[in-house]
Parts: structure tokens; C-alpha cells; sequence
């Protein structure tokens, strides 16, 4: 997020930026009503997905995107590009 009053991207993790359409694009259906198993979301597949597709990813790298992807989604469905 860049700050307007000093023109300053405020993002620390460029890497987690760089992947985060692919990785939003991935997560996408876990967050899908549609895919939902008895009333319940596949998060928990999502970490899971994202794990595999991006082995040199930190728990914490993970968690913050699928937050994020699922913050995108729930908000409308478009990735910043």
C-alpha cells in the first residue's frame, strides 16, 4: 500500500507481492461457496495447496497470503495487478 502523503510504498515483502495473483489464482475455488463442504470452506486445503505449489514459502509467508487471498475474494474477487 503506497502512503499518498509521502509517496512511499509501505509493502515490506516484494517477493509475497510478486506471487500473489498466482497464488490468489490458486486459492481462488478453497474460498468458493460453491466448493463448500457441508456448509464448511476448504481453507484448510488452501494452506496446504499453497504449500506445495510454493515449497520455499515460511508458515508465516503462507498465512499471509492465504489472509490476503481470502481478504481479495471476500471483497470482491479482483487481485490488485
Amino acid at each position: 500500500m503506497t502512503d499518498p502523503e509521502r509517496d512511499v510504498d509501505r509493502r515490506s515483502n516484494l517477493h509475497l507481492r510478486k506471487i500473489f495473483v498466482e497464488a490468489y489464482d490458486l486459492l481462488k475455488p478453497f474460498f468458493d461457496p460453491a466448493n463448500d463442504w457441508g456448509g464448511k470452506s476448504h481453507e484448510h486445503l488452501a494452506y496446504r495447496a499453497l504449500h506445495e505449489n510454493f515449497p520455499g514459502l515460511s508458515a508465516p509467508e503462507v498465512f499471509a497470503l492465504v489472509a490476503a487471498a481470502k481478504r481479495v475474494f471476500h471483497d470482491g474477487g479482483h487481485p490488485p495487478s
